[in-house]
């Protein structure tokens, strides 16, 4: 299909719809996600080719365009859906054939008409064409003034007119007033930023059932709970979710779905249309041309003949673009393929692609749970009714559940006093989605509570008020750190240490009542419980111990931790008074213990042998500061005189001493290095346990 003949159809589609309109499409279900984000299922019967049209306000037609599904049930086909542009306001006042894009004045927009056909209303009306609008310095009764003047060209000649001193001015030419008429509307519509208009179309024969779904942005529904405790009797359970209805359409008998879960959502602008900026081409001037020069060809081999194109490649596939294949003559889906289905209780399609599905069974009387993939939903079993802008609380929880009141112990929430709690089990058989949750106890406010997100069967602490009626006293006993294992391998020193967290707990009831309390310890990572054997719960960082405390009397509750932790150190770092510390370790094989005295054995030869070197480099230093001092006097001697003589052979004895004293000192060098090498040698191959 050419370019041409494609638009050609398109025109042909957008205008095919007859002025039949299907009966209102009311909202019939809706699905509100906890994600912001809200679905909207709008039915309705239709005859023959029909639309309809929706309102929406401006923020929301982005998601329209994003999510709108459109779908004929009965072998009809889904047409074009036709909106409001939303062209950016001074590129459409543009293509008006009068400019009013920069505010003009009316001399201004009166020259801008210049050769349009006006009437001058003054004491007498004057039609002409309008020559233009100058600046005329005018005399008036405050002085000389700049004024805009008019001047037309009227059948009795060239006609100028003040603009202040007329009455107005009417343009007969029909063409451009209805030019000006539309740009001022579409200047006027963009101040409307309140409700846009959305027709669906519909195409095909007979009467027929139709949907239209979209999702929205929504407010997030929530949930708060109401727990009531009395003694001999389960807790009692009720839940409520809490609603809005922020669209602009009233639901009426809507059939309704909590959803929790956090699928992606994301808005993106789809409504303002985009323009691109396209390079600007200048025709190359004639006489501009210049005889062009060509370089030499070269010879290349002949290329192999293209292949002949198939005939299936060759043939583009006829599509029948919109209202085509695309929507099916026999099949009624819209973009969705679909056949004839028997109506629902709600006089709808009981199988339709982008249908919810809703369970009806359930153990609470106001709601149905079930699980809509990784999502979880609440079905109100009723028809909600719910006014635009109104919100409403809807039950979806009312039963009894399994629950055992206790007190909670926290050093880290209070220091004192336990917390009075519940261990609450969802019996249920929904998921609970988190919430506040207020709570009664013998038909008295107790204190409120919040509720994390419960699966079925799942079991979970709630605590609502401080337990003024139960003490706790918590000493922490400290302990040093204690040294279990030494071994050595390849001249590291390792030892196991093992640090402890002792604490006592001291609870003393003053109730009349038993207490059972439950105390919370926070476990870090590598410690390990040895008093007692056991938690009775236990989180990955928690672990909970329960204490029966009788009225009046008091319970004590010792915790016990210990961490191991490895700890090494290279022996070749370690001082000599270092390893004799570690030697006195109460848990020091003899093995490792002999291993460290042959290491200061050998230790203490390479310090001898460096202490001797250093002595004796230290004793030639000396001889030499001497030897300096004897040059100094013997500068100022005759080399005849005795002193002279003297010092020569005191200087010379000193030189014997010097080379002797070098030689011990190379000797020595040498003695260090076979010693620090048996030193090096004994860590490298020094495994002792």
């Amino acid at each position: 299909m050419s370019r041409l003949s494609f638009v050609a159809s398109i025109t042909v589609i957008a205008f095919m719809g007859t002025t039949l309109r299907a009966d209102d499409l009311k909202v019939s279900r809706v699905a509100l996600f906890n994600s912001g984000v809200g679905y909207f299922e709008c039915a309705g019967t239709i005859e023959g080719n029909a639309s309809s049209e929706l309102k929406f306000r401006t923020g929301q037609i982005n998601d329209i365009l994003k999510s709108l599904v459109l779908r004929d049930f009965d072998g009809g086909s889904v047409a074009a859906v036709q909106y409001a542009s939303r062209d950016p306001v001074e590129k459409a006042l543009k293509s008006f054939g009068v400019d009013i894009t920069n505010r003009p004045t009316l001399g201004q927009l009166l020259d801008s008409l210049r050769g349009v056909t006006v009437e001058v209303k003054t004491p007498n009306a004057v039609t002409g064409l309008i020559m233009g609008v100058e600046k005329r310095r005018i005399e008036t009764e405050r002085g000389a003034m700049d004024r805009d003047v008019l001047t037309i060209l009227a059948d009795d000649g060239l006609r100028s007119f003040v603009l202040a001193d007329i009455a107005g001015v009417r343009i007969t030419d029909a063409k451009i007033q209805g030019e000006l008429t539309k740009a001022l509307q579409t200047l006027a519509a963009s101040h409307d930023a309140e409700k846009k208009s959305v027709v669906v179309n519909f195409n095909g024969n007979g009467k027929r059932r139709v949907a239209v779904s979209y999702m929205l942005e929504t407010p997030i529904w929530k949930t708060s709970y109401r727990l009531v405790l009395a003694d001999q009797k389960k807790p009692y359970l009720q839940g409520w979710a809490i609603v809005e209805n922020a669209t602009e359409q009233d639901w009426e008998n809507v059939q309704l779905s909590l959803v929790s879960g956090r699928p992606i959502s994301f808005a993106m602008d789809l409504y303002q249309p985009l323009y691109i900026t396209r390079p600007f081409e200048e025709l190359e001037l004639y006489r501009s041309l210049r005889p062009p020069t060509f370089d030499a060809a070269v010879a290349r081999p002949a290329a192999a003949p293209p292949a002949p194109m198939s005939a299936a490649r060759g043939r583009a596939k006829q599509s029948g673009g919109l209202g085509g294949d695309a929507g099916g003559g026999g099949g009624g889906g819209g973009i969705f393929e679909g056949g004839r289905r028997e109506w629902d209780k709600n006089g709808f399609a009981d199988a339709a692609e982008m249908e919810m599905k809703l369970d009806d069974a359930g153990v609470s009387s106001a709601a149905s749970g079930g699980s809509a993939g990784e999502l979880f939903q609440y079905s109100i079993k009723t028809l909600v009714s719910l006014e635009r802008q109104h919100s409403a609380m809807l039950p979806i929880v009312t039963t009894d559940v399994e629950g055992s009141k206790l007190s909670i112990f926290n050093v880290a929430t209070d220091a004192k006093h336990p917390l009075n709690g519940l261990k609450l089990k969802n019996t249920t058989g929904m998921h609970l989605t988190q919430g506040p949750v207020t709570v009664f106890d013998g038909n008295i406010y107790a204190g409120d509570a919040k509720l994390p997100d419960l699966r079925p069967d799942e079991e979970r602490l709630v605590a609502y008020a401080l337990d003024l009626a139960v003490d706790v006293d918590v000493k922490s006993l400290p302990k040093p750190e204690e040294t279990m294992q030494l071994w050595i391998r390849k001249g590291t020193l390792w030892q196991k240490r093992k640090y402890t967290d002792d604490r006592t707990y001291t609870l003393t009831n003053k109730a009349a009542t038993p207490r059972t309390v439950l105390v919370e310890q926070r476990v870090g990572q590598g410690w390990n419980l040895k008093t007692p054997e056991k938690a009775d719960e236990e989180t990955s960082t928690i672990k909970r111990f329960k204490v029966e405390v009788a009225p009046g009397k008091t319970e004590t509750l010792q915790v016990l931790l210990e961490m191991p932790r490895e700890e090494a150190v290279i022996l070749s770092n370690l001082g000599q008074d270092q390893i004799e510390m570690v030697m006195r370790a109460r848990v020091i094989s003899e093995p490792v213990k002999a291993a460290l005295a042959r290491l200061i054995t050998l230790r203490s030869a390479v310090d001898d042998t460096n202490r001797q070197i250093a002595q004796i480099n230290n004793e030639i230093e000396e001889v030499s500061q001497e030897q300096g001092r004897i040059r100094e006097n013997m500068k100022t001697l005759s080399q005849n005189s005795d002193v002279y003589r003297r010092y020569e052979k005191k200087f010379d004895t000193q030189e014997t001493e010097i080379e002797g004293k070098r030689e011990r000192v190379s000797q020595l060098r040498r003695t260090l290095n076979e010693q620090q090498q048996a030193l090096t040698d004994y860590l490298a191959t020094l495994n002792v346990e």
